[in-house]
């Protein structure tokens, strides 16, 4: 491999203040030309108008350190009404600096504040590395990264990475990223302690990269970019929106840090360092986009032998990280690897007093302990969770001719592109796109990789607890999963032409055939589900002994009806409308339903206790129970489900989940049958993330142009340089993140909230109008009044008779009757001049 470039090359230190300077630069005014050297006003924005005057009557630099601020009102942005007046000094005293392009690149070595700088030494650090952060103005595409000559501060040091850690994110606030992050830094620093380890040890931290992409500058919380202020790897005033009169797509800090910082803002020095890359997009383009300036730009300069990818918000067990990197490490052949995703249930577990996060928390863990090491065994896992998995680096690269598991992972994001003409089946498969990662890293031509599930790497995540934001969820998982799997279904010969050997490639074959008649199950469980309520209780009320004490018959007319009924509206209710807008609606489905299920289980419970003997004489010849075909398809049927559940957990000698959240699963599983599923169909033609991309950049952080001196390309930008303003910020952030931030509850838009509105009174008069009609079939078909038709009617004897009929023939002959009159009537009146 050719040499790389000493970094001290590259370096663009800021020029003497006291210099003066020929030149001249547009910014902030169009119609003004500042000198270089020259204090620059601010740009315009929403926040000019506050004054630079600090609250204390004092300079920011001779405030207390770390004390907080009097309360002050908050700004639409997010941050307090002090915290953009200590902003706005630094902005109003920037100066225009003379910046040397690299190779035609805006790349800047920026000073941190003195509280982000470790005291200590004997880290290895290289020179400048905790005392500068590095600001690159990324103004390509990020498959273009590389070819523009853009870099990275360990390519230019030459330092080989064994794990590059991706953490992608989009509106979520500092605490999650707080939780994720933190938890990242521990598993660095048990890294380091790994003294008998051939890779890790002391200086470990320099083998690991951790790299933060934000998904869209103008959705960012502002807590988020504070947090990052304190670690170092951002800083305000450095961003530039166009370089050369080309847009910046993307704001890269990079800094070495070892400050942690608390999730209530307590800020201090950790164990080891942590090599940061912050990548803040300027638009929002979904994490597709994030994970492609991962891959495809950061990838190639990194050269990592393992990535991790992390969602904000997932927190990653003490040691987890190690745990999948052991796989890598232990077996060769492994190409891809994840861990268990449990639900975070709380301090104490108090989350699972919400039914809907005990229920999701059952799913999770049987999942973990049925689901992902049967597939593991295969060495095909259906789904790595994008949320905590990792892959390695050989494994997803392409193949010399751009082919391979990378290229078409990044297929789905070109599928959303104006103009793109993608099937609806593609753009519901790419919702899913991590399945498509796993399926083409296992069949990729002329290789062998497999993927393996890892039991002792953990990460718990938040689950929804409201019923909207889990429908909306679940309508992405299974539309996606379905297409997914439709698709690996359809190109399964791609595994023979793989490089695994006949025997794995027989195994996958298996699977694939096990897949599809899973696929089938799922598409027929809406029917199948209702068949088993409807036989079930049926048998059970027609027998000889009435599990409801006579009122059987009845109660199976009522809730057999509710359940059709339930299914009819909730196929209304998905046509269209948001789950946020129906919520009271899909809330009364899920308790209905619950009840049904209830009803459902009482059955079969009464249906075994009446099979099986009830003395102990009875108990003796156990073989005639085993005679009676009732008791033996019940008995398999509650043991190939239930009995497996509970089995499996105590081998797993996981049992807990059973006793806390079995019961809330079963009550909601028709729910997950039903509303889901009917919703994810009835929506395909959604293929959003619930995310809006931008059309374009704000163009409100100025530019750099370029200008020659002395024979060399430099840009003019305009730059902070005082000290205390940059140490007053940096404390200021500090002070703020100590104060708790209040909980911002969602809120629609005016037309969003119009449009719902719109839509529920559409679904309420549309179900008002079929539900009546509905009431009437039920009420005059029920047992409960035909039977009191036959008990206080004589004349109900009769087999034809049906006094709802009789009443529709009558109000019918009526009807008709007042028309022939007034017909005759007009005749009448006519003749006689009227």
């Amino acid at each position: 491999m050719a040499s790389r470039p000493s970094f001290s090359s590259y370096r663009s230190d800021f020029p003497d203040e006291s210099k003066s300077y020929s030149s001249t630069t547009h910014l902030a005014t169009p119609n003004k030309e500042w000198d270089v050297g020259g204090i620059v006003p601010p740009l315009p924005n929403q926040y000019s108008a506050y004054p630079p005057q600090s609250p204390y009557g004092q300079p920011y630099s001779n405030q207390p350190y770390g004390q907080a601020p009097p309360q002050t009102p908050m700004t639409p942005a997010g941050g307090s009404h002090h915290w953009h007046q200590v902003r706005n000094q630094l902005l109003e005293r920037r100066v225009v600096k003379q910046i040397p392009l690299v190779n035609g690149n805006l790349i800047m070595d920026v000073p941190v504040p003195k509280g982000v700088v470790p005291t200590g030494g004997g880290m290895g650090f290289e020179k400048d590395e905790v005392t500068k952060m590095r600001y690159t103005a990324a103004t390509c595409d990020p498959d273009d990264f590389m070819r523009r000559k853009f870099s990275l501060r360990q390519y230019l040091w030459g330092r080989k990475t064994e794990l590059f850690i991706v953490m992608t994110m989009y509106n979520e606030d500092s605490v999650l990223l707080l939780r994720t992050l933190n938890a990242v830094i521990k598993n660095i620093a048990h890294l380091c302690t790994r003294n008998r380890s051939k890779t890790w040890g002391a200086q470990a931290w320099q083998k690991v990269v951790v790299c933060i992409v934000a998904d869209g500058r103008k959705v960012v919380d502002a807590r988020v970019l504070k947090v990052l202020q304190l670690m170092g790897v951002y800083a305000e005033g450095v961003m530039k929106d166009t370089v050369l009169d080309k847009e910046t797509q993307a704001h890269i800090f990079e800094y070495t840090s070892q400050i942690t910082v608390s999730e209530t803002g307590d800020v201090g020095f950790g164990s080891c360092p942590v090599q940061l890359i912050f990548c803040l997009k300027e638009q929002n383009k979904k994490k597709l986009n994030s994970h492609r300036w991962f891959f495809n730009a950061f990838g190639p300069l990194i050269q990592p032998n393992v990535c991790v990818l992390l969602d904000v918000g997932t927190k990653p067990s003490g040691r987890s990280i190690y745990e999948l990197y052991k796989v890598f490490e232990k077996h060769e052949n492994v190409g891809g690897a994840c861990g268990e995703i449990f639900a975070d249930t709380g301090p104490w577990g108090k989350l699972l007093f919400n039914p809907l996060v005990a229920g999701q928390n059952f799913e999770y863990k049987m999942s973990n302990i049925l689901d992902k090491p049967f597939e593991s065994v295969f060495g095909l896992i259906s789904v790595l969770p994008g949320a905590f998995s990792a892959y390695r680096y050989a494994a997803v690269s392409n193949h010399a001719d751009g082919t391979g598991p990378l290229a078409a992972y990044f297929h789905g994001e070109m599928m959303n592109l104006p103009g793109a003409t993608a099937s609806i089946f593609d753009r519901n498969k790419f919702l899913a796109e991590d399945r498509i990662l796993a399926f083409e890293i296992v069949c990729k031509k002329n290789a062998k990789w497999r993927l393996q599930y890892v039991k002792s790497a953990k990460a718990g995540t938040d689950v929804p607890s409201r019923v909207p934001e889990f429908i909306s969820q679940r309508r992405r998982w299974l539309n996606g999963s379905i297409f997914a799997a439709t698709y690996a279904m359809v190109c399964f010969w791609r595994i023979w032409t793989s490089g695994h050997n006949i025997i794995r490639k027989f195994f996958l074959t298996i699977l694939t055939v096990y897949n599809l008649v899973n696929l089938i199950f799922n598409v027929l469980s809406v029917s199948s589900f209702y068949l088993a309520f409807f036989f079930l209780i049926d048998s059970s009320v027609s027998g000889s002994k009435d599990p409801f004490g006579g009122y059987g018959q009845d109660i199976f007319e009522v809730f057999n009806k509710v359940y059709i009924a339930l299914i009819f509206i909730v196929i209304i209710c998905s046509l269209g409308n948001r789950p946020q807008g129906s919520n009271w609606l899909y809330t009364l489905c899920i308790l209905l339903f619950a009840c049904c299920q209830g009803i459902l289980l009482y059955v079969a419970a009464w249906t075994v206790y009446e099979t099986v003997p009830h003395t102990t004489e009875g108990w003796t010849n156990v073989s005639a129970l085993f005679e009676n075909q009732t008791f033996v398809d019940l008995a398999l049927s509650l043991l190939a489900t239930y009995g497996m559940y509970l089995i499996s957990s105590i081998l797993y000698f996981e049992p807990w989940h059973m006793i806390t959240s079995f019961v809330q699963y079963l009550l909601l599983l028709p729910s997950y049958v039903n509303i889901l599923l009917i919703y994810a169909f009835c929506n395909l033609h959604d293929v959003s993330w619930g995310t809006k991309g931008d059309n374009g950049s704000s163009k409100d952080l100025g530019g750099a142009k370029k200008v020659e001196k002395d024979g060399k390309e430099m840009a003019e930008v305009a730059l902070p340089t005082k000290e205390e303003d940059v140490e007053a910020l940096w404390q200021q952030a500090r002070s703020e993140l100590r104060v708790p931030a209040k909980e911002v509850h969602e809120k629609r838009s005016a037309e969003t909230k119009r449009s719902d509105e719109d839509r529920t009174f559409r679904t309420n008069v549309v179900l008002l109008f079929l539900g009546i009609n509905m009431l009437v079939i039920m009420l005059f078909t029920s047992s409960v009044f035909v039977n009191w038709i036959k008990q206080h009617i004589p004349t109900a004897s009769a087999s034809a008779f049906n006094p709802y009929l009789t009443c529709i023939f009558y109000a019918v002959l009526g009807l008709s009757t007042m028309r022939f009159t007034g017909c005759v009537l007009y005749l009448v009146f006519r003749i006689f001049g009227f």
